[in-house]
């Protein structure tokens, strides 16, 4: 039996931990996808479909919490295994949901809860505790590309599914591509969560790392801006494709779309966590925030067409996911990793709000004003808010962790 005191190998946490993000992330990018071909099929609104993966934001967020707090009681092992077979039945749910009531709860809330325990904050707790501080931010970098990488693949084979086998066969089939999960979550059952091994020391509990985060306004602030990069990210995913077929553009141009935003987030991603070794971390993820404002803008200024949209699906793939590494890897260097997954799990809760609210809006707005314009402009102004959130975070460790590295 492995040891406390002999780490897991550096390659299979990244192997195991970015293939199931691969998986995790690939599936939910993909959703967008289904709306008109659920809708028109079902005879529901656009906003019924948006607030089932409103929903399911909101669940993921409020469950992440949880699923953070027991990752990091009992190990990620049980709570993979517990999120990969919520996910094959919350496909298969969505699949057969005869009305718009049964579709809110499995699209929504029980896909939400296999998405919690099955995506970052559940790895990330992996590689905080078993990757050394000077490689931690690139480890996050590296698996938050895989996650990329899993839109970029997924995304083409989702569309490609409802294509050939209609919209519920291929949620079938992904319900099965979900249970892939389980047996690469053998991979990541750390050696200190393995029964006859002492479990990891704590100096604080659970409600006490809560409440030090929350006096911590750096804590607050990181937590605020996450809010608005949920926004962005789930309005444009989700409403994207409806966005450009409206305006008469092939169904075509909305997948490869998608496929690129996930293309350039691998880069994107994995340099925003090599940069986080080196640079501020507040600095860059002001400077993501900006800059997305700054893209949306030239998009609604330019012509609209195919090449336009994939210049602003690579530009924003570039900004789509970089706040993941970074966000989680401030968290660890202010309160190191003992409570890591929770800790991120409320950061992400904070996302999950914004997530809810981009989505839920774009499908209210839309049928209410026939038009996604007014959610266009408040993406902009919410980047341009997250920019200046971030700039006064301080990256210093918390008193109580300066102290025990300086005993240590």
């Amino acid at each position: 039996m492995q040891k406390n005191n002999q780490p897991m190998s550096m390659v299979q946490i990244l192997l195991c931990g970015g293939a199931v993000v691969t998986l995790s992330m690939g599936i939910r990018h993909g959703f967008g996808l289904w709306l008109q071909p659920i809708t028109q099929e079902m005879g529901w609104t656009r906003e019924s479909f948006a607030l089932a993966i409103a929903i399911q934001n909101l669940s993921w967020g409020v469950l992440g919490i949880f699923g953070g707090m027991l990752a990091d009681r009992f190990g990620a092992f049980r709570v993979l295994l517990v999120g990969a077979l919520l996910y094959a039945l919350g496909l298969a749910g969505m699949a057969m949901a005869p009305t718009t009531t049964w579709f809110a709860l499995t699209a929504g809330v029980v896909i939400g809860a296999a998405q919690a325990g099955t995506t970052y904050a559940v790895i990330y707790g992996v590689l905080g505790r078993q990757i050394p501080v000077a490689r931690r931010s690139w480890a996050m970098g590296v698996t938050a590309a895989a996650g990329s990488f899993g839109q970029f693949f997924m995304v083409p084979v989702e569309g490609s599914l409802i294509s050939n086998f209609g919209w519920s066969n291929a949620l079938l089939l992904l319900s099965l591509c979900a249970l892939m999960i389980i047996p690469l979550a053998f991979g990541l059952r750390e050696p200190g969560f393995q029964p006859g091994n002492a479990r990891p020391v704590r100096d604080q509990s659970a409600g006490q790392a809560v409440a030090e985060a929350l006096r911590t306004p750096s804590f607050v602030l990181l937590t605020a801006g996450y809010f608005v990069c949920g926004f962005q990210v789930m309005f444009i995913g989700v409403h994207m494709p409806s966005y450009l077929k409206d305006y008469g553009l092939a169904p075509q141009v909305a997948s490869v779309s998608l496929a690129l935003v996930g293309l350039f987030n691998i880069v994107g991603t994995y340099v925003a966590g090599n940069l986080g070794q080196r640079l501020p971390k507040r600095y860059l993820l002001s400077t993501i925030y900006f800059t997305r404002s700054v893209v949306i803008v030239l998009f609604l200024l330019a012509p609209l067409t195919p090449w336009s949209v994939y210049i602003f699906s690579a530009a924003m793939g570039l900004l789509w996911l970089s706040t993941v590494p970074l966000t989680n890897a401030t968290v660890a260097q202010i309160f190191g990793v003992q409570h890591l997954s929770m800790l991120s799990g409320m950061v992400f809760f904070s996302h999950q709000v914004g997530s809810f609210l981009g989505v839920w809006l774009g499908g209210y707005l839309y049928d209410h004003t026939g038009s996604y314009q007014v959610v266009w402009y408040l993406a902009i102004g919410l980047g341009v808010a997250a920019g200046l959130l971030n700039l006064p975070i301080r990256e210093a460790p918390v008193a109580r962790l300066r102290a025990a590295q300086a005993a240590a």
